[in-house]
């Protein structure tokens, strides 16, 4: 038998390393994408730099002809953010994004998402990705209620509609969607290039020093000044058509032809010496979070807007641009009324400009990074077809880095989530150092068997309620399959991330295995095996037959499920059609992930197995679990056995043995851990004084029976 089992636990290893996950892209050409984009729509040629073909509309001239006007671009998510799914594969999209970062179009080209395979089906997916026609990589997209509809094309801040029992996947979705059309966006249609939005730096919020003046400001750089002279103005126009057209240029040189002063809002030293505190409120109240609100002042006589300007638009004569690439800048109109330098009070009534400008979150601006401001200035000869020349004259600004927080490295936006589900993570983390406590100090809980039973149903309805139904918990064996196709197929991991309670369960599980084995994870923390011991607890109120099977009969049946894991791994040689069929095998999304909403066939069989552990105590974590047989082959790791025993165990006593409804203990005695699933039972039977045998002989041998005399019986009377 040593010899079979080492030679099965070789076989299962070989697999595990050789396997390779099969799923490729979906590509597209031309002639795939005509067909989703047919006439009055034309596709070009693929850009030689960049994987995406630009989109025309065909119209038709007054004169006839036919003319073509670019419409936007069209590419598959999967060239520019291969964002790996739970299924260990990325997921590819068709997205169309219009010349002002819109989206035109979003739909699935394939994904193998557990949940929308044979879940949830696919239907869910496409409604969500469809949500994002109309609105633009412009706007901050939440995935949540969607509770603003209406108004959200002007709206920089827009809800979609998630999908329940996906929430992970659809976040997936979102980041591959958004990451995929910056870079395009970036590229193309002169957004920001920073590498990731997500990972630019941070205003200190927390910082603060109250300022006397403007000089204090600019001592300690956080108050830009730059001062242009005509003579410097006149020199940039030298050898063009402008040259001499300005007369005071030529005529007073040393005179300030604009003098212009930035000051960054956000940053509170500055936002709340220069606003009032009502104001500066107010205008935390304007931004959303990632926003960056400047304002820019200027006195002399060329002002950074004309006087025409529009209020509530974009500068006509002002520019900000980083790391080489231009973001836009849009008139904030706020009541308010800003402290300026004093020495600017002197100035000519209209002389002294000011407004306030936003920068979306979306344009990644970072505030770490320095910012150039750029002032352009027309000058033009001739009356009826005059000619015209510009130049820009700039300014850059920069933050001191104490008043900034730069991220340590790159990374995605699976910290949302995180952030997101704060009170869920620390609910878990509680409930796992519980766990710990109750396992690495079992004493208290096993005193006796009842309040041992209370304390672990207890503990079961934690697992079942919250972290399976409510938090979505339950690890899988397609954590094992996706985790393997994306190793081996040199994918990032990090997709695990959008998953924070899958996370934590997983790296608590990882060290129980060292610690204890399998069994912290299949006795305790998997929502499915709690539903079954509620399911065999009410089997016993019923008092329903249970079968035992033989000691030889369950060790035989305990291989199954070794077979079931080799199946499941062995279809990763094969497709992820076939693995996504395959994992089905599992109850555990239709019976916690989807709570029994699936298609009748999914239903029957969890189901079944549910009404099979009335009858066979948790028949299908001993002897189907593809899962638990991957967890007891890496269980093998676990460093010593933990469970007490005493030399009489198993030789005479058989009582633990025969209480163990799991049968994870051995004839002479010994523990089998890799079928433990640490019920404490045996403990509870242990440290009991009436329930272990040795313990019960041991107290009789010490113990003096009194002898009791016989009293005479009164003789009846006569």
């Amino acid at each position: 038998m040593l010899r079979i089992r080492g030679f099965f636990n070789a076989v299962i290893y070989a697999v595990l390393v050789l396997c390779i996950g099969a799923a490729q892209a979906t590509v597209l050409d031309r002639e795939k994408l005509a067909a989703y984009f047919p006439k009055p729509l034309i596709v070009g040629e693929k850009d030689p730099e960049l994987p995406v073909w630009p989109l025309f509309r065909q119209d038709r001239t007054d004169k006839g002809w036919d003319s073509l006007a670019p419409v936007g671009y069209a590419f598959e998510s999967l060239d520019f953010a291969p964002v790996v799914g739970f299924s260990g594969t990325p997921i590819n999209l068709l997205i169309v994004l219009g010349p002002r970062g819109e989206f035109l179009d979003v739909r699935v080209l394939s994904q193998h998402e557990p949940v929308f395979v044979v879940g949830l089906g696919p239907e869910p997916l496409n409604h969500f990705v469809s949500q994002y026609k109309g609105l633009a990589i412009t706007q901050n997209i939440k995935i949540g209620s969607n509770l603003n509809k209406h108004g959200q094309t002007d709206s920089a801040n827009v809800f979609i509609d998630g999908v329940a029992k996906a929430t992970a996947s659809v976040s997936i979705v979102n980041q591959a969607l958004l990451s995929a059309s910056l870079k395009v966006a970036r590229a193309r249609l002169g957004f920001s290039a920073d590498l990731d939005p997500e990972m630019v730096g941070r205003i200190k919020m927390g910082l603060f020093t109250p300022m006397e003046d403007f000089s204090a400001l600019e001592h300690a750089g956080l108050a830009t000044r730059k001062v242009w002279l005509n003579r410097e103005i006149e020199a940039k126009f030298k050898g063009t058509v402008g040259e001499g057209q300005d007369e005071l240029a030529r005529t007073e040189p040393g005179r300030a032809f604009s003098e212009m002063l930035v000051l960054h809002l956000n940053v509170p030293t500055v936002g709340r010496n220069v606003l009032s505190e009502k104001e500066w409120k107010h205008l935390l109240e304007w931004i959303e979070p990632g926003d960056h609100a400047f304002l820019v002042a200027s006195r002399g006589r060329y002002s950074f807007v004309s006087e025409d300007y529009i209020a509530g638009a974009v500068p006509d004569r002002l520019t900000l641009s980083q790391s080489g690439l231009p973001l836009e800048i849009r008139d904030l109109v706020m009541d308010v009324s800003p402290k300026l330098p004093a020495q600017w009070s002197d100035a000519r009534e209209g002389e002294v400009q000011w407004r306030i400008f936003k920068v979306i979150g979306q344009a990644s601006l970072d505030p770490a990074k320095p910012l150039d401001f750029s002032l352009a200035v027309t000058r033009q000869k001739g009356q009826i077809l005059p000619e015209m020349v510009h130049r820009s004259f700039g300014m850059q600004v920069a933050l001191p880095p104490d008043y900034v927080s730069v991220p340590a490295a790159s990374g995605k936006t699976w910290y949302v989530p995180w952030k997101d589900r704060a009170w869920e993570i620390i609910a878990l983390v509680l409930g796992l150092g519980l766990l710990t406590v109750l396992l690495a100090r079992p004493q208290w809980i096993t005193t006796s068997p009842r309040r041992l039973r209370q304390v672990r149903n207890a503990y079961l309805v934690f697992t079942l309620g919250f972290i399976g139904w409510f938090a979505q918990g339950q690890l899988s064996i397609v954590n094992i399959t996706a985790f393997l196709q994306a190793l081996l197929a040199g994918r990032s991991l990090g997709f695990f991330l959008f998953d924070p309670i899958t996370v934590i369960l997983w790296a608590y599980v990882a060290v129980s295995l060292v610690l204890w084995g399998r069994g912290t994870f299949c006795g305790w923390l998997c929502p499915f095996g709690a539903l079954q011991e509620f399911m065999a607890a009410l089997a016993r109120w019923l008092k329903l037959a249970q079968w035992r099977p033989r000691t030889g009969t369950d060790a035989t049946l305990k291989w199954i499920k070794y077979g079931v894991l080799l199946a499941v791994v062995s279809t990763l040689f094969v497709s992820p059609e076939w693995t996504d069929k395959a994992v089905e095998v599992e109850p555990f999304k239709t019976a916690i992930t989807l709570t029994f909403d699936r298609s009748w066939p999914y239903v029957l069989w969890a189901a079944g197995l549910l009404a099979l552990s009335a009858f066979i105590y948790k028949g299908y974590c001993r002897y189907l679990c593809p899962l638990g047989a991957g967890l007891a082959v890496l269980g093998r790791v676990r460093g010593f056995d933990w469970l007490k025993r005493r030399a009489e165990c198993g030789q005479p006593c058989q009582t633990c043995r025969h209480k163990c409804q799991y049968q994870a203990i051995k004839p002479q005695g010994s523990i089998d851990y890799n079928e433990c699933f640490q019920c404490l039972e045996c403990v509870a039977i242990y440290n009991a004084d009436s329930l272990c045998t040795p313990r019960v002989l041991e107290k009789r041998k010490g113990k003096v029976i009194p002898v009791r005399p016989l009293h005479a019986q009164a003789s009846p009377s006569k």
